[in-house]
């Protein structure tokens, strides 16, 4: 992705629409997301959210936005998004609303709403072609109710509702849904994964979604310290582990076309962003269960050379160099040849 207005950190925006004091966890991967995005978009903008851990972010009287705020129920808030466009496009057409007062709508959610409970309100919604934005920051888990498994949360982790015992010693078995997916093969004009440890990347995504109309989904890494077992100051670190062992992806999706935004020069190992969380605690301890890592290994290796293979025109130039028919496994196994 050639980067078109954010070439340096010096061009992403001072003014902050979200400032401090909140109510949220020390260290939110998920408001450090939203505060990026929203630096983005710029403050003409009317969040409708979905039940979730952000819905304590605007207690009424308070908030520490400089937007507008709409709170709905989890299933729902696609179609409260789709009455809020309506509104201001009649009262744009009334000539009541000056087009330079026009609101971009957001659907703020997380991955329980935005993979589960919403996911039929807003299937309707990209059916329509509702011009709005859709942003989940993505926990993994149902984190404002205790931590409960989701379609997000990834295999090997400890939830609430699969916790490390005799009988289930490896954390969930389950492979999270891939709402990246979901959403691409209804082509709508664009979608994107994101982190903030990734400022550049994330902040051009949302001025590349800007200039094209209808439902634009961004998906948001946002690690949790309470519900993933880290000290609040390690977020950013965990996010950026979780690209650079290939975990977490960033690319986009042009009306269903995919390219990669970033590619590692050199993978990680998974274990790096394994050991960094509590949740994965039981795969080290008492002993190491090489079953789990190497799974969750190998599900990242087949993902990249799956992509390497298929799509080799898609990446950034960043492996310049390097072979990338030669696929990730193999470009691993040459780095430690020379450590």
């Amino acid at each position: 992705m050639k980067r078109e207005k954010y070439k340096s950190l010096r061009t992403i925006s001072r003014q902050d629409s979200v400032v401090g004091g909140g109510p949220l966890c020390a260290g939110c991967g998920g408001q450090l997301s939203l505060r990026l995005f929203h630096k983005a978009l710029g403050e003409n903008v009317i969040f409708v959210n979905a039940a979730s851990c952000s819905t304590l972010l605007a207690t009424y009287p308070f908030t520490p936005l400089s937007s507008s705020w709409l709170y709905m129920a989890m299933g729902c808030a696609p179609a409260g998004a789709q009455g809020v466009r309506d509104a201001l496009d009649i009262l744009k057409a009334k000539g009541a609303l000056p087009p330079e007062n026009d609101r971009k709508v957001v659907v703020l959610s997380g991955d329980g709403a935005a993979q589960d409970i919403g996911l039929q309100s807003t299937m309707a919604a990209i059916y329509r072609g509702l011009d709005f934005y859709y942003f989940c920051y993505d926990n993994e888990s149902y984190g404002n109710t205790g931590f409960q498994t989701s379609a997000s949360t990834p295999y090997g982790a400890r939830t609430s509702t699969a916790p490390i015992t005799p009988s289930s010693p490896h954390g969930s078995l389950h492979e999270r849904r891939d709402l990246f997916e979901i959403w691409r093969v209804q082509k709508p004009p664009y979608v994107a994964t994101v982190a903030a440890a990734y400022p550049l990347d994330f902040s051009e995504k949302v001025y590349r979604a800007s200039k094209l109309s209808g439902p634009k989904l961004f998906i948001a890494l946002s690690p949790c310290p309470p519900g993933w077992d880290f000290e609040p100051e390690w977020s950013v670190e965990v996010a950026r582990l979780a690209v650079e062992t290939g975990i977490w992806p960033l690319k986009e999706a042009i009306h269903g076309a995919v390219s990669h935004t970033y590619v590692p020069r050199k993978f990680k190992p998974v274990e790096e962003y394994l050991k960094r969380q509590g949740r994965f605690r039981h795969l080290f301890e008492p002993e190491r269960d090489a079953e789990t890592i190497a799974h969750i290994q190998a599900t990242v290796d087949d993902y990249w050379q799956t992509a390497l293979r298929d799509s080799p025109t898609s990446f950034l130039p960043r492996n310049a160099g390097e072979d990338e028919g030669g696929g990730v496994k193999q470009r691993r196994d040459n780095d430690a040849k020379h450590l």
